[in-house]
């Protein structure tokens, strides 16, 4: 759960995967950046609030690129 501008919002890790496997310190490092955006600093992790209002304007996509390839 969080709270956010007196909204409460629950982040799954379907929404948030990258805290799954997270240290919960650096979970807990949670700070606004700018009056729309939620930071994790300890993750470079930025969420935009109207995310977490609107999750369906906002499919999570991965960009795949031929510099994401390691070869063995």
């Amino acid at each position: 759960m969080l709270s956010v501008q007196g909204c409460d919002y629950f982040l799954s890790y379907n929404r948030v995967p990258w805290m799954q496997n997270a240290p919960i310190r650096s979970v807990l490092n949670v700070q606004m950046s700018g009056s729309e955006t939620i930071e994790w600093p300890d993750l470079d992790v930025d969420l935009e609030i109207d995310s977490l209002r609107h999750p369906e304007r906002y499919p999570l996509v991965i960009k795949r690129n031929a510099l994401d390839y390691v070869g063995d």
